[in-house]
């Protein structure tokens, strides 16, 4: 789902939208990208971008803008995510290990997959996702483990929008994909099948909130079709998504 534009009005409108200027793939941008991209005239373009650069928001390098430091640290403050992430790295890494296939966290914001989390090997496949990357939701087995386990009305607002298709096998039926989310819904995990990237088959479970009727977040398992079958790894992903879940449980019980 993409962000509501910001008001550019606004100081903070501009600044906002220079920094979303920004995609997970871009290392620097030229002064005249930005402006390409944002629409705002290039005065202000300038003028605004040197006051991200005094806040250490922006680098300024040779070649134009890249993020800067600064938006780590104010990210890794992020209580919910920060909080997530140290209690489910050591699942992650032993699901790693046990596994040796590439290992994912991933929380639901609207209809994405935001990753939280990426680990892999050196026999990891290439995947499109990325730690503090986005993804929709109907295409990826993280996506929907973590739509299954959502409101009535958000998996409503999926099914009923232009499903996006990635892949010749990204599911845009939506009464397909609703098959298959009432399916994880029953079974307790999710599946795809090279419908996020060709060649990539994953299996996904959810982070329950305590009732077990809700998803805080989803941990998944991907390979490559041919070496990787997903339903041999069903028992191994569910069982850290459950651990994850009691741990989280038992801290919130304790801190309230």
């Amino acid at each position: 789902m993409p962000h509501e534009p910001a008001d550019l009005d606004t100081v903070l409108g501009k600044a906002v939208t220079i920094l979303r200027a920004f995609t997970v793939d871009d290392q620097v941008l030229s002064l005249a990208e930005l402006v390409r991209r944002t629409g705002l005239p290039k005065a202000t373009v300038h003028r605004v971008a040197g006051d991200l650069v005094t806040n250490r928001l922006l680098d300024r390098t040779n070649l134009g803008y890249r993020l800067s430091g600064g938006l780590f640290e104010l990210g890794m403050r992020a209580s919910v995510e920060r909080s997530l992430l140290e209690l489910a790295m050591p699942f992650l890494q032993d699901l790693y290990e046990r596994t040796h296939e590439t290992v994912h966290l991933g929380v639901r914001e609207g209809h994405d997959v935001v990753y939280v989390a990426k680990i892999g090997g050196h026999r990891q496949a290439k995947t499109p996702s990325r730690p503090g990357g986005r993804m929709p939701v109907h295409c990826t087995a993280i996506g929907k483990i973590l739509l299954a386990f959502s409101d009535p009305e958000v998996q409503q607002e999926v099914l009923s929008s232009p499903l996006e298709r990635r892949t010749p096998h990204t599911i845009v039926a939506a009464g397909l994909l609703e098959r298959q989310l009432n399916a994880a819904l029953e079974n307790g995990v999710a599946f795809e099948r090279e419908e996020s990237a060709v060649g990539l088959q994953c299996v996904a479970a959810p982070v329950l909130a305590e009732g077990g009727d809700r998803a805080l977040a989803a941990i998944s398992v991907t390979g490559p079709v041919g070496r990787f079958r997903p339903e041999a790894h069903v028992t191994l992903v569910r069982a850290a998504a459950q651990g994850l879940s009691s741990l989280a449980s038992r801290r919130r019980s304790l801190s309230s």
